[in-house]
Order: structure tokens, then sequence, then C-alpha cells
């Protein structure tokens, strides 16, 4: 977050000398000095609601610049990049100190974000109206790739990778064009899904998430003593080639099993892909060594079995277990699924609406 202000003040800095309310923002229908209020105006939004733990609703504030209120003077453009400073530094503070199981309201699209959400979309914003602002007063703005990428692989997973982050952002946003590729002009972000049970959270496993996790690092979780087990390094590495590909889906991926008791991670679970023409999905997934006997495969199961069969179209939910691992053959009978064939050495279960 600093990085992504310290970038946009150095930019824009060099400009504070023009009139921004006379120039427009690149293909904003604001001006350039209301877009820099905008950006402001979301950083502390942003903070405020991770601070606020606020679940339902942005906090009720807002920034004022044009020193309406308390007899203040309206602040010149040196000063909206210094209240850009102080409110993306109010952000990483509030992203630091939040703990990582937080998540506090934003609308879109599953109305919950997590303080790495609240980051990507917070650098998002900086980087693109900085960008805006920049095309406006006709000056060079070209941020490293790093930050760019941060938020790609955070809150676009269903963008693929482009020639470079920074190019696959502006196009992702409307704001560029990459070969091969329809112009866009209609976008969103996507934080990532959560859903709950009794004892756990079910937290879906963004596109960075996954290359840490299939790269051996932990995911930005804190694990169980044994460790993320080697079926959740797998499907770690098989979401990274569906994003390199760019048919990610976040809800039809994978999620790591949290217990909500101490937030540490037990395990992961995660459907194969999305939907099948015939409304069928297929569940694989595998416990930490030491949160085994616990039911909670069991649990997680029936929770992401009930979401998936909620969704329109869905008719089935299918599971393969080896015949010779008894322990998940019993994890699906008590889910609820059936066995449907052998074959090969492998049984098939299924679960339908």
């Amino acid at each position: 977050m600093e990085e992504a202000v310290a970038d946009c003040v150095a930019v824009l800095g060099a400009v504070t000398d023009r009139d921004w309310r006379q120039v427009r923002a690149g293909r904003l229908e604001w001006d350039c000095r209301r877009t820099v209020a905008h950006i402001a105006s979301d950083l502390i939004a942003y903070a405020g609601q991770i601070a606020g733990r606020t679940q339902d609703a942005y906090t009720p504030f807002e920034i004022n610049l044009d020193g309406r209120e308390g007899g203040m003077d309206p602040a010149d453009n040196a000063g909206c990049l210094q209240v850009v400073t102080a409110t993306g530094a109010l952000l990483a503070a509030a992203v630091r100190t939040t703990p990582r199981a937080v998540r506090a309201f934003h609308p879109f699209p599953f109305r919950h974000a997590s303080r790495e959400g609240f980051a990507a979309m917070g650098v998002a914003e900086v980087l693109l109206h900085t960008h805006d602002i920049a095309e406006g007063m006709g000056v060079a703005h070209t941020p490293r790739d790093e930050l760019a990428s941060f938020v790609l692989t955070r809150i676009f997973p269903h963008v693929k990778p482009g020639p470079t982050p920074w190019e696959t952002l502006l196009w992702a946003t409307g704001r560029g064009e990459l070969p091969g590729r329809e112009p866009v002009t209609r976008w969103h972000w996507t934080n990532n899904p959560v859903l709950r049970s009794e004892r756990l959270l079910l937290e879906g496993v963004t596109p960075a998430a996954a290359a840490e996790l299939a790269l051996a690092g932990d995911g930005g979780h804190d694990w169980v003593d044994s460790g993320p087990f080697e079926g959740t390094r797998e499907g770690a590495g098989m979401l990274v080639k569906q994003y390199e590909e760019g048919v990610f889906d976040p809800e039809w991926a994978m999620y790591v099993l949290v217990r909500r008791e101490d937030d540490r991670a037990v395990g992961a679970m995660g459907f194969h892909g999305a939907p099948d023409g015939d409304g069928g999905v297929e569940i694989g997934y595998d416990l930490s060594v030491d949160a085994r006997g616990n039911g909670y495969a069991t649990e997680a199961l029936r929770t992401l079995s009930a979401w998936a069969l909620d969704q329109d179209g869905v008719r089935k939910v299918g599971a393969v277990v080896d015949e010779g691992n008894v322990p998940s053959q019993k994890v699906v009978t008590r889910a609820g699924f059936t066995e449907v064939s052998r074959q090969e050495g492998q049984i098939s279960y299924e679960l339908r609406g």
C-alpha cells in the first residue's frame, strides 16, 4: 500500500501547479481533483471497514477536501496528495493490525472482504486512478509490475494473465488493449468466497495463495503442525494452471478448511471445476494428519455439497474414493453420498439435490 501511494504522490506531485479542476481524468467523467478525492475517500473507507469490523454496510462517514466544515480552507493540490498519503498510511496500518480471520462488509460480490482483499482493493484504486489522472495530465505512469500482480492475483482471479501484469490490469479495467482479446466495457473485481459450518470456515483460495501452497508455502494460513497434506499442494498447483489458462472460477475452486476456534488451517476441499453440462460437479479433499479423526472432513463436505446443490443448474455432486481408502469412504457416506459404481480400484459416489 505504501509503495502504491508513494508512486501516486511522485507522479502527481510533478503537476500540482496545474488546475486539476479543469482537466478530465483520462476516460473518466470526473476531473482530476475529484478523482484524487475519490482515491483518498476509498482508502479511508476501507480502513474504516476493517478497523471498525463493519458487517452490514459502509461505516457512515466521509472525507472532505473542500473546507466546508470547521472553517478550514479547501485543500490545494499538494494538500490533496498529503491526504492521500495519510489515508494510505491509515489503511496500511489497519491491514497490518487486523487479525487474519476478520472480514468486513464490502458489497461485491460476497458482501465481505478480508484484510488482504481490502489491501488489494486499495492498491487497485491508487494505481488505476493515478493512471487516469496521469493520462489526463499527459504525464507518464508505469508502476512496478509487482503492484499490479498483487492486485490481479487477489481480486481478479478470473482474468487470464497477459504480457505484463500492468498491461493486464489496465485491460481488465477497460483502460487498455491486449492482443487477441476483446476490449473490456464492463468489469468487476472478486474477493474470495467464504462458507461457514459449525466449527469451520471454508475460505476460497486466491491465485496468490494457490501459488504459495503449490511451492511449499502456507498460502497465508497458520496450519496445524503437520501442515498441508500433499493433496492440498497438488490441488493448489492445478488451480495455478487454471489461473494461467484463464479458467479459474473462485467459487468452483479450492477452499482451505480453517478451524474457527483458533484460526488454524486443517485441510482443503474443492471442486475439480465448474458444473458440467449435466449439472454435475466433483469434489476432492484431504486433511492434515494432525486434524484427522475429528469429523472435519464430513462437516466441510456437507457444507460445500449443500452450497453446490443450492446453485442454479447443479443437480448432483460427485466424489471418487480409492477402494482401499476406508476412512474417506466413511466421510462421504456420513455426508449423505451413495455409491453409484466401482471400476479400476475406485468407488464413485453421488449426492443429488
